[in-house]
């Protein structure tokens, strides 16, 4: 039997890889390069359209216990990641090319996967499917993904990519490199701000030209929020946000009053990501006011800030915890069209997803995951969450149950949470 995954993604490459080394054949299928969402860029299979980072690396992460979960259970995604990272402190950061190309190359290489390159699928195929086609979904299978499920509206959100900037067009002369705290060494750009600078570049910020936006436009996820609309809460607000100086003082021991960092984004280093910076102003807009900011004064931009819709099914009616439908047993979803929200979550979800279509082709029982685990807990945020507005979400500690005993410290007591949960994954 062979099991279809739609969409070569971060979720369908890990599906397909999950379900191909169990011995089960697969056919990926992917519209890229024959048509590309707004979003994405290169022909290449796990593309990342925002930031290049996977976010914190450390078992007193959520997302970092994701990621250690992910490794033991022989995740693509991780090894991948693994491989190409580039200095991030103590987040993992991915060379975004270098990480493609290898996904790609992984995937083109498996015996058991058959990778068809097609202009779009506009129907749901017969047989054991795992639908991957991320936020960005056609409107043609988006079309049959509402027959399918009897659902008119589906749930939306915009969400927005930070502009990248060229390494040789900063001056380094007014910038100074660090990462907070000192955590993973001297690994971020760091352009220092007064408070006279801040707040200048702040009533610029909030009075710029935003590009039009069609619909939904008070539809915004948290996690991804532009900054100018985070910046329009309060002058501070940023400050306490993607330039807290905290942690940051200059080499001479200085304090700031704000930083904005720039983060690796390739492995030659001749790019870098301006951390926190999704946006949806007008381009000239986006170079005007962000060359404001000390250091980036003549910079150029290899790449302005983006923003697109992002589109997601109202997981909690239609799927199980392994992303099955509950009404209809061949059919699989993975990736942030369930509502999980992120790089790292999306992969995690695809190799559920994947486990579990493979386990179906073979005539086996459902793998469920404990919600102790990291996995298991998202797993069950998507398919029993009770509440009236449904929303996107990271992987968080919240989401996992308490511990028995009582650890005041918050660093240990996550680091608890992680031990227990990685027990589990050792014993599936």
């Amino acid at each position: 039997m062979t099991v279809t995954v739609i969409g070569a993604g971060l979720a369908g490459c890990e599906a397909a890889w999950q379900i191909a080394n169990r011995g089960v054949k697969v056919k990926l299928i992917e519209m890229k390069p024959y048509k590309k969402s707004p979003a994405h860029k290169v022909d290449t299979f796990g593309e990342l359209v925002c930031s290049n980072s996977l976010r914190a690396d450390g078992l007193s992460n959520a997302v970092g216990l994701l990621k250690e979960e992910m490794r033991r259970l022989g995740s693509l995604i991780m090894e991948c990641a693994d491989a190409t990272r580039v200095p991030a402190g103590g987040a993992l950061a991915v060379d975004r090319q270098g990480f493609s190309d290898m996904i790609t190359e992984k995937i083109n290489n498996h015996e058991n996967i058959d990778v068809v390159l097609s202009t779009e699928v506009s129907e749901i195929p017969d047989g054991i499917v795992v639908i991957a086609t991320g936020p960005l979904t056609s409107d043609a299978l988006i079309g049959a993904i509402s027959k399918l499920t009897n659902q008119k509206d589906y749930l939306h959100f915009f969400d927005a990519a930070a502009p990248i900037v060229m390494y040789d067009s900063i001056d380094h002369n007014v910038t100074y490199k660090a990462a907070r705290y000192g955590k993973g060494g001297d690994d971020y750009i760091n352009c220092p701000m007064s408070k006279e600078e801040y707040e200048k570049f702040w009533t610029e910020l909030v009075n710029a030209e935003t590009a039009e936006m069609k619909d939904f436009e008070n539809n915004v996820f948290e996690g991804c929020m532009p900054v100018e609309v985070m910046a329009k809460r309060g002058m501070d607000t940023l400050t306490f946000g993607p330039l807290k100086p905290v942690g940051l003082d200059k080499p001479d021991g200085t304090k700031n009053y704000a930083v904005v960092q720039l983060r690796q984004d390739n492995a030659e280093g001749t790019m870098y990501n301006i951390v926190g910076f999704q946006t949806h102003l007008k381009f000239p807009e986006q170079k005007r006011v962000f060359r404001m900011i000390p250091g980036l004064e003549n910079a150029e931009f290899a790449r302005f800030g983006v923003m697109h819709r992002n589109t997601y099914i109202n997981s909690p009616e239609l799927l199980d915890a392994t992303y099955n439908m509950k009404e209809h047993p061949n059919i699989f979803f993975a990736g942030q069209i369930t509502g999980v929200e992120g790089y790292v979550e999306s992969s995690a979800s695809g190799l559920v997803a994947g486990i579990n279509a493979a386990m179906k082709a073979l005539g086996k029982e459902k793998v469920i995951f404990d919600r102790h685990t990291a996995h298991g807990a998202l797993a069950a945020y998507i398919s029993e969450y009770s509440g009236k507005n449904f929303q996107p979400m990271n992987i968080n500690f919240g989401l996992l149950p308490s511990l028995d005993e009582r650890i005041k410290n918050k660093k240990e007591r996550y680091e608890k949470i992680s031990e227990k949960a990685l027990a589990f994954i050792e014993k599936m």
